[in-house]
Formats: structure tokens, C-alpha cells, sequence
């Protein structure tokens, strides 16, 4: 095995836990894979088992309190309007459906000679998970990988002697809670249902195709004896995408299992690398050789003080990876744990939490040049479209949709869980529908912005109703939250509810934004976009506190936790950009205030917490806190397997890492595209290639000792690029010279759509 330090994460040893299993998956089927010799694991998911069917739950007691839950905020009297809104405000039922795990498929050698371990490994460059060990003299070898074109999961066992492939084979798991399991001829039937008569049934089915030798049921078992190898199908189905998911499931195995292994690896290959092979970091290795080591021992270096640019190459490959794994076209969105989930009642549920959890799992995904990817989402946000309607009027007797903190399979947009710091928000619609914005302005695709236009402004409808006066005659949000933080009053009132938190004022400001820009571009009515415009001008802006920091809430309180994991009041630094260092420095600075008094206090100690703060820290070009972060993500927050852990798992520290990693390499908020704007010292030579810009510009780049050598930028449009660079830069496209405008460190240059743009630095 090509044991590549920036593309394999592999092992001496088989996983013992599923935090250090590998995962695979085509954005539908999730596997996790143990490599486990003789007795082998692998937990399987499907991503639309969830735990029931679709109900209304919007508290029909909002509406009628909500006027006195206004007034009692506005009045100070915090634990009144808490009492309100925590008995008329809540989900009825309190709680959302969640993810469910599939079931376990156990593959059994039936042999009792000694067992010696080689390795097992996850090839990111080919998505294909390896399991290699010998027993009794013998050499065997696992491979598995989930197919996006068959839609099925396929392994094959093979082995160095004819015939020496003897295995039992079951699917069993999910507590016990599926209807049958029973084998017949070369196939097995597994199946079951959730969530009474609207909820959700489910369909597994395993066939085994042997070269030689035999397959017969025995008992609970597939029995395979005497073969030179044997190839395993699995197929997996709900009634969420079609209506009858036993005969799908055996349409689905039976016709990949009519192709040859060489076949199926060939499909999935062309598939899955041209999503991987889009874009490319490479930094310079400073690991000392620690680079070659087995992945649980890189990590286990850092912890330990040591230095492995390649591993935090690895991890931001990894985080491509999940993405590609997770995230498909017609696909549902990733959960809180991607589609990878072993327990029947998760943590959290399992579901998108969107009050930032849902939308860090795409950060990554335009910058990192898989916009495809970032669809799943889109149509989840349609999905919750007319709920959220229902929501908007039933409770707050406002036009548009909106949605609280989390939503699940149905597109619920009820509030969820009886816990004052987080339920009570209906800001969740409003930052998805920013993604819609970002899509647009990395791809510059109108057909797209056109179709999506009506859900932006119907997202911001809401709070053209919503939105009411406050003391100061700024249009503030009430009754809401800063998402899971509590303050302290001057007189030493704990609380949650208020009334204008910044994070809801800057997205609000955001969207309306977005629709105002959108406008302009589609040529739409002004009517609408004027009327945005006079409330966007009466929104609270981001102002500073006494501490020095950005003011979380209207009033500039006291946190009860310093060090909380949620930075909301820096959304205006990113994802957003109404602060950066360029434009709006004294904002900048508060920003970096704001986290140093996070990390103080403790900060940044959940994964995906540490996550954000790196794309704070690049945000704020400050490249030795990026490095300094990346170290404590890996070192803190990372398990064997290179699964961000919250803890437990969560995956939007992945994803979140991923960009932070991209951020430090290229920006493009502010209508510039800076290159290397928060490089690292220990970076000190590298380049990255096929990065992705604002404006729909595609950028490669190199450097040495820290500073800029050349890069390329391709445009999608005919436009004027604004490019961050050194006075000192020549540009060619087509072997000729570019002549360009250059002002205040930006270079500002005319391209053409498909031409090639070639920047280099004379030091």
C-alpha cells in the first residue's frame, strides 16, 4: 500500500472502538468499517432512517403571548418572559424526530489458527477502506467502498490460496429493533420499520457472489465455503424515497452484482476522483519523519508538542473527504454526525442543528470547489419551506417562513428541546438561506440565483413582520437568543431571552443584503429590495463593548460563561464579512479582543468551537493563531480516526477545520481575492491549487519563505477582478503581458471567462 502521509490515514492495529473505525460512504449509505481480522464489524447507515413520520408541532399558545413575553423584556422582568416562552412557546411535542443507525454487518472467518495483523488503511484518493492480515499460514486481503453509481456498498475477501475464503455472514444490530433477518440462498432480507403508520420503513440487503467454492444459509448465517474470493453487496432503502424499498433494494444488489468487482471499483473511481482531485494543498513537511507513522501515532506526536504540517495536510483532505462521503446530489444534508451514527437514541439526536452546527458542515464546500455538494441542503431548505410558513404565522402571525435551532427530516421548524438558551430562535431559516447567496457568489450561476430568488425573499418576508421597535428605535428581534449563552444583568438577573442579540441583527442584515444585491442582479422590482433597504438601515450595527470586545446582546451584559463554545457576536467576522481588517480595523480589533477573551476563559473547547476559531483568526490574518488553533483542534479535539469530537462526535469540526485550513490560503469576502492572507510561519513553502473565489474565480498558487512566488486565477465570467497582491507582480494570459489598475495593495484586473491569468512576484 502506497501509505501517502497527506492522502492515507492507516493503521497497525483494528479499531477496538467506533471512534477509531474508518468511514465510508456515497452521501446515502454510511459505513464504518472496524478491520477487525477474523471477526469483522461494520455499522451501516442510510440516511433517511429516522425515527418517524412527519407531525405538526407549532405552539398554538405563541401567537396569544406573544405581545406579553415583548413587554415583560422590555420591562427587565427576565424570568417572567422566560416562564412564558418556555410553556407557550415550545415544540408540541417538545421534541424533533432523530437519526437512527441501519444495522451491523458481521463478517466471521471460520477458522481457529493464530491471527497476525498487517494493517488497515482509508486511501482518500480512492475512497477505498483495506484490511490486511494472515491466518494459518494464508495472506488475506478486505477491501471496501461505497458506490455513488450502483448506490450500494461493495467488499471484497480475498486470499493468497484457492478456496481459503470461509466466512459467515449476518446483519443484525439496532437493538434488536427490526422485524427479520432470516437468510435465503445466496442473499439476506433485512427489514423493519419506525415511527407507527406515517413513519419510516427500512430495507437491507446483503448478497454474497463467490468466485468458486459455495454460499447456503445456516441459520441466522450466509455460510461461504471453499471460495477463492467472494464479493459482498449491500443495498440499502427507505420508504422516505420510495414506495416500495424490498423490491428497490433487490433491484439495486442484483444488478450491481451482474457486474464484475472490476467493474463496480472502476465506476466508483471515475466518480469519486473527479470530486476529490479538484483541489490540492501541499505544505512543507516539518514532522522530523514523523510524517511516515501510522495516523493514531502522528497524532499522538502533536499531542505531544511535536510538529506534522502533513497531518494537518491529511485532515484537510479528510474533511473533502466526509464532504464527498456525506453530501450528495438528492441526498439529505449532513446531520450533527454526518450519516454516521451507531446509536439508537444519539446525542442531540443526531439531527441538523442549524444555529451553526448544519451550516459549518458546508463551509467548505464552494471554497474547496464541490458546489454540487452544498445542493443537499439546498433542497432541504424547499423541504422546509411550507412548514416554516405555518411556523411564521401560527406563532408570530408574520408572512415568510422561518425555523428555530433545529430541524429534521420532515423540514420540522418548530422550536425544539425545553431549553431556554437555545430553543427559543428563529433565525435558522434566515442563515441557511445565506448558503443560497454564497453558492451564488462562488459560482456566479443566475439561473441558479433565479431560481432560489423567491426563497430568499420569503425568508426575509419574516422579519419584515417579526421585527419590532426597541427603546432606541433600532428594529430588533424579540423575544430570541444568542445561541446557547446566558448573561448576567447589571442587577445580577440571570438570563437567555432578549431582545436583539447581535448575531440576529447581523444575519438579518445579511439576508437582507443578499436579497437587495439579488435584486439588482435578476433585474427584480425595487419596490421590495427599497423597502429591505429603509428597515436595514435601522438595524442595530455591530458595536463595541467595555471589555473591548463586540457586544453580544443589545446591552452590553456580562456573560455567565466567559469562555462559552458559541462566538455568535463574531458571525459578522465569519462567515459573514460586515468586519474585516481591511475595511472596518477598529471592528477588527474588537474581534480579536472578543476571542482573546474567549480563549482565556477557556474557549475553543469543543471541536467545532476550535473550528470556527480558526476561521476567525484567518479572517483576521493572523496566521501563527491559525497554526496555534489547527495544533489545539488535533491535539484536543481529534479521536484515532480523525473524527472531530465535540466531544462525542460531531462532524462539523471537520468541515469547519477544512475551510479554516482553506481560509488561511485564500480569501475572497469584501470583493478581493487576498492570497496567503493568514499564512503561518511553519508553512513557510508550499501551494495549493484549485481553490475557489468569490466572484467565480478559480485560483492556484505557490510561495516560498513565507512569501508569494506566482499563482493562476481562472474566471467563470467576462469581470473585474480585485486581487490582493505585491506591487511588484506581473501578469500574463496567453504568453503576453495584462496591463492592470493598482491601488492600495489590490490589483484590479479585466478577464475573460476560461482564460488563464498567471501572476508572478519579483523579491
Amino acid at each position: 500500500m502506497d501509505k501517502n502521509c497527506s492522502h492515507v490515514l492507516w493503521y497497525n492495529s483494528p479499531a477496538e472502538d467506533w471512534n477509531d473505525a474508518l468511514a465510508l460512504g456515497n452521501g446515502r449509505i454510511g459505513a464504518m468499517v472496524f478491520g477487525q481480522p477474523l471477526y469483522e464489524r461494520i455499522c451501516l447507515n442510510e440516511d433517511s432512517l429516522w425515527s418517524g413520520g412527519p407531525r405538526k408541532r407549532n405552539n398554538l399558545s405563541a401567537l396569544p403571548n406573544l405581545e406579553r413575553v415583548r413587554e415583560l423584556l422590555a420591562d427587565g422582568d427576565i424570568p417572567a418572559a422566560e416562564a412564558v416562552v418556555n410553556d407557550a412557546f415550545c415544540g408540541t411535542p417538545v421534541n424533533q424526530r432523530h437519526y437512527m443507525p441501519l444495522c451491523d454487518l458481521n463478517i466471521i472467518h471460520f477458522q481457529d489458527s493464530e491471527c497476525v495483523y498487517t494493517e488497515r488503511s482509508l486511501d482518500l484518493r480512492t475512497a477505498v477502506c483495506r484490511t490486511e492480515f494472515s491466518a494459518g499460514g494464508c495472506s488475506f486481503v478486505r477491501e471496501a467502498f461505497v458506490s455513488e453509481p450502483d448506490q450500494v456498498m461493495v467488499i471484497r475477501l480475498t486470499a493468497d490460496k484457492k478456496g481459503a475464503v470461509n466466512v459467515r455472514l449476518k446483519l443484525d444490530g439496532r437493538d434488536d429493533y427490526f422485524d427479520d433477518n432470516t437468510p435465503e440462498d445466496d442473499h439476506i432480507l433485512f427489514y423493519g420499520a419506525e415511527g407507527g403508520a406515517d413513519g419510516i420503513s427500512f430495507t437491507a440487503y446483503l448478497k454474497a457472489v463467490p468466485d468458486g467454492g459455495s454460499v447456503k444459509p445456516y441459520g441466522s448465517f450466509l455460510e461461504c465455503s471453499g471460495c477463492d474470493a467472494l464479493t459482498l453487496i449491500f443495498a440499502a432503502q427507505t420508504s422516505f424515497r420510495c414506495s416500495n424499498p424490498r423490491d428497490r433494494v433487490r433491484f439495486d444488489a442484483e444488478t450491481a452484482a451482474a457486474k464484475s468487482y472490476d467493474e463496480l471499483m472502476k465506476a466508483h473511481l471515475k466518480d469519486y476522483r473527479a470530486l476529490y482531485g479538484r483541489c490540492e494543498i501541499t505544505l512543507c513537511d516539518n514532522s522530523g519523519g514523523a510524517s511516515l507513522l501510522p495516523t493514531n501515532e502522528r497524532l499522538a506526536k502533536v499531542r505531544e508538542g511535536g510538529k506534522d504540517n502533513k497531518l494537518t495536510e491529511l485532515y484537510f483532505n479528510f474533511g473533502r473527504y466526509l464532504l464527498i462521503a456525506g453530501s450528495r446530489e438528492g441526498t439529505l444534508p449532513t446531520n450533527l454526525q454526518g450519516i454516521w451514527n451507531k446509536d439508537m437514541w444519539p446525542a442531540w439526536g443526531c439531527k441538523f442543528t442549524i444555529n451553526i452546527n448544519t451550516e459549518m458542515n458546508y463551509w467548505s464546500a464552494e471554497i474547496c470547489g464541490l458546489p454540487e455538494l452544498h445542493t443537499p441542503l439546498f433542497d432541504h431548505i424547499e423541504r422546509m419551506r411550507e412548514n416554516g410558513r405555518e411556523t411564521a404565522k401560527v406563532m408570530y402571525g408574520c408572512k415568510g417562513f422561518c425555523c428555530h435551532h433545529n430541524t429534521d427530516i420532515w423540514g420540522d421548524t418548530a422550536p425544539q428541546d425545553l431549553w431556554m438558551p437555545a430553543t427559543q430562535w428563529p433565525m435558522g431559516a434566515a442563515w441557511l438561506c445565506l448558503h443560497l447567496w454564497e453558492h451564488y457568489r462562488f459560482t456566479q450561476d443566475r439561473e441558479f440565483l433565479a431560481e432560489k430568488f423567491d426563497t430568499l425573499c420569503e425568508a426575509a418576508r419574516f422579519f419584515v413582520d417579526f421585527l419590532t421597535e426597541d427603546d432606541k428605535g433600532r428594529l430588533v428581534t424579540s423575544p430570541s437568543v444568542s445561541p446557547e449563552n446566558s448573561y448576567l444583568t447589571a442587577a445580577g438577573v440571570q438570563g437567555a431571552l432578549c431582545i436583539g442579540p447581535s448575531m440576529d441583527s447581523q444575519i438579518i442584515y445579511e439576508l437582507f443584503s443578499a436579497v437587495i444585491e439579488a435584486s439588482a442582479i435578476l433585474g427584480e422590482s425595487e419596490e421590495y429590495a427599497g423597502l429591505l433597504r429603509s428597515l436595514r438601515e435601522k438595524l442595530p450595527k455591530p458595536e463595541i463593548g467595555k471589555y473591548g470586545q463586540i457586544k453580544e446582546w443589545a446591552e452590553d451584559y456580562d456573560e455567565v460563561e466567559p469562555g462559552h463554545r458559541h462566538i455568535s457576536q463574531l458571525f459578522a467576522l465569519y462567515p459573514a464579512d460586515m468586519i474585516t481588517v481591511r475595511d472596518t480595523p477598529e471592528l477588527a480589533k474588537a474581534a480579536r479582543a472578543t476571542l482573546e477573551r474567549r480563549l482565556s476563559h477557556g474557549g475553543g473547547h469543543t471541536g467545532w468551537s476550535r473550528a470556527w476559531i480558526i476561521n476567525h483568526w484567518a479572517r483576521l490574518r493572523d496566521g501563527e493563531k491559525v497554526y496555534e488553533n489547527i495544533d489545539a483542534l488535533l491535539s484536543h479535539s481529534t479521536s484515532g480516526n480523525l473524527f472531530d469530537m465535540h466531544p462525542p462526535f460531531q462532524i462539523d469540526g471537520n468541515f469547519g477545520g477544512s475551510a479554516g485550513i482553506a481560509e488561511a490560503l485564500l480569501q475572497s469576502q469584501g470583493g478581493v481575492i487576498d492570497l496567503l492572507p493568514a499564512l503561518p510561519a511553519e508553512w513557510s513553502t508550499g501551494e495549493f491549487k484549485g481553490l475557489r473565489a468569490r466572484g467565480g474565480a478559480e485560483v492556484s498558487a505557490k510561495w516560498s519563505d513565507g512569501k508569494l512566488v506566482a499563482a493562476e486565477i481562472k474566471s467563470v465570467t467576462d469581470c473585474v477582478l480585485r486581487i490582493g497582491c505585491p506591487y511588484s507582480t506581473e501578469i500574463v494570459c496567453g504568453g503576453e503581458a495584462v496591463s492592470f489598475e493598482y491601488s492600495g495593495g489590490v490589483a484590479e484586473l479585466k478577464v475573460q471567462a476560461g482564460n488563464v491569468y498567471r501572476l508572478t512576484v519579483k523579491h
